[in-house]
């Protein structure tokens, strides 16, 4: 079983894939002390000032003189960042070769989109009403028969008090929600003074069909609960008719995540999903990419695989926007990576984002989304988000993503309201929360598969996801929203 790995040969030092004992020898190496999983061992000496090079990139730069084997890591090196990039356009635009598209089982919408789910969804537009729709969930699950996959609501806090950008982001995203096509049916519940209107929502919505969506504000009835379950079981007669057909993979939309990242993200799982990634593409299918701030020093590795000036434009403009975001809440632009990160072997945003990149594999880059917008472009796709988690799972979903995955080196259980397959980045997570795991990226260090056989495998997985197989998350019932804020709650 393999100890060390070093990713590119230019790289100055070697990630250990399993904990390693002082005096394990790699490249001409011996580890000086214990070097713990997933973190630096220098192969040779580095002195101050002189830049750490891992993926065959600079991960930040030495702070003290690093002899051949010693532990690299936050006692030793720091980052390079600082604030906005002007990025120069320098194509890099790899074709990918068609490969024909496997199946999976899908339901077809009316409107002729695939979904992988057919569920009954309830959307509060105010927090004031979160209760009523539990209450309506837990009231109705009898309507959970035949070919209905379930009856949920994602609750939130906003929908009032808020204005300006707040405001419309939240009108936005609770829209794209709404035109989930995963949802087979959906109520939209108002309580009925909120600052989202019943009017500005459905204008936000634009067209839609009655039988699929309802509305209800709660202060116009007598008894919401009466109401509400009156609403749900026409909805459930309208989203019953759909049964699950086989479709072709080019129609599956998959997002891409990494939460709670460890120093063998960007080495097993992470291009595992790379690998992924680029199968769905070569058959025609769509994959999108978010976390913006997980970019940050890692820009180049993907913004020249934009398809033309206009999306490097758009990708660009976004890296930099989200850059000034920081910049204009007095926050450093490199303020990551989080502890856990840190304690998994992460120790600079660099490390941390040329690991999180790895996940876009190297198809290029159709188009770039705007937070609570839609892909239109099938290929690869880039997602204004933040790093959060549950923010940026939300928006993937909002996005039309039909599952997303998730690689984890920590382990996490949350689900969004789309399949969340957590793919863990080593075997004893995969072991130890197999409760949360459901599919283990580890074997790669195991060096028990290549990255392409992993690559395949999880191609298999899911396909089997999309056909109706639950995921940890969905076996549990887990499963929420986060909507992105940035201004004042009046």
């Amino acid at each position: 079983m393999p100890v060390f790995i070093q990713i590119n040969d230019i790289d100055n030092v070697a990630v250990a894939l399993h904990p390693a004992p002082a005096g394990t020898a790699f490249g001409g190496a011996t580890a000086s002390e214990e070097i713990p999983q997933g973190h630096k061992m220098a192969l040779k000496d580095i002195a101050a000032g002189d830049m750490i090079m891992k993926y065959g990139l600079p991960i930040g730069h030495a702070t003290k003189e690093i002899k051949a084997g010693q532990w690299v890591h936050t006692h030793n090196m720091a980052t390079n960042l600082k604030g906005e990039v002007e990025y120069n356009y320098e194509p890099a635009v790899r074709e990918m070769e068609p490969i024909e598209p496997k199946t999976f089982l899908g339901y077809r919408r009316k409107d002729g989109r695939a979904a992988s789910r057919n569920e009954l969804w309830i959307i509060p537009t105010v927090g004031c009403v979160n209760d009523v729709a539990k209450a309506l969930v837990h009231a109705n699950q009898d309507l959970v028969e035949g070919t209905i996959d379930g009856l949920y609501t994602f609750t939130h806090p906003f929908g009032c008090s808020q204005t300006g950008h707040d405001h419309a982001q939240t009108r936005r995203l609770l829209a794209a929600l709404v035109k989930h096509p995963n949802a087979g049916a959906v109520l939209v519940l108002h309580l009925g003074c909120e600052n989202l209107t019943h009017d500005q929502f459905v204008e936000e919505l634009g067209d839609y069909d009655p039988q699929r969506v309802k509305f209800l504000t709660c202060q116009s009835v007598e008894d919401e609960i009466e109401a509400g379950s009156e609403l749900l079981k026409e909805l459930a007669a309208y989203a019953g008719q759909f049964k699950r057909e086989e479709i072709p993979v080019s129609e599956l939309v998959v997002g891409m995540k990494c939460g709670g990242s460890d120093g063998l993200s960007g080495i097993t799982a992470n291009p595992t999903v790379g690998r992924f990634s680029d199968l769905m593409t070569a058959m025609g299918g769509t994959t999108i990419l978010t976390e913006v701030p997980e970019m940050f020093g890692a820009e180049n590795f993907l913004i020249n695989r934009c398809i033309n000036q206009e999306i490097f434009e758009k990708a660009s403009n976004m890296l930099n926007g989200f850059k000034d975001y920081f910049i204009s809440h007095n926050e450093v632009v490199y303020d990551n990576p989080s502890p856990g990160n840190k304690q998994g072997g992460i120790t600079t945003l660099e490390d941390k984002s040329c690991g999180c990149v790895q996940k876009g594999g190297k198809a290029p880059i159709v188009d770039v989304i705007d937070y609570g917008g839609q892909v239109t472009e099938k290929g690869l796709n880039l997602l204004y988000g933040p790093g959060n988690d549950l923010v940026s799972c939300t928006a993937l979903t909002a996005a039309g993503a039909h599952l997303i995955l998730f690689t984890t080196g920590r382990g996490t259980p949350f689900g969004a309201p789309v399949p969340t397959m957590k793919i863990a980045t080593n075997t004893p997570l995969a072991t130890k929360k197999a409760n949360w795991i459901d599919f283990n990226a580890g074997l790669v260090a195991d060096g028990l598969k290549t990255l392409d056989e992993a690559g395949v495998d999880l191609l298999e997985q899911v396909c089997q996801v999309a056909s109706g197989q639950e995921t940890c998350a969905e076996r549990k019932g887990f499963r929420e929203i986060s909507i992105f804020k940035d201004g004042v709650v009046l």
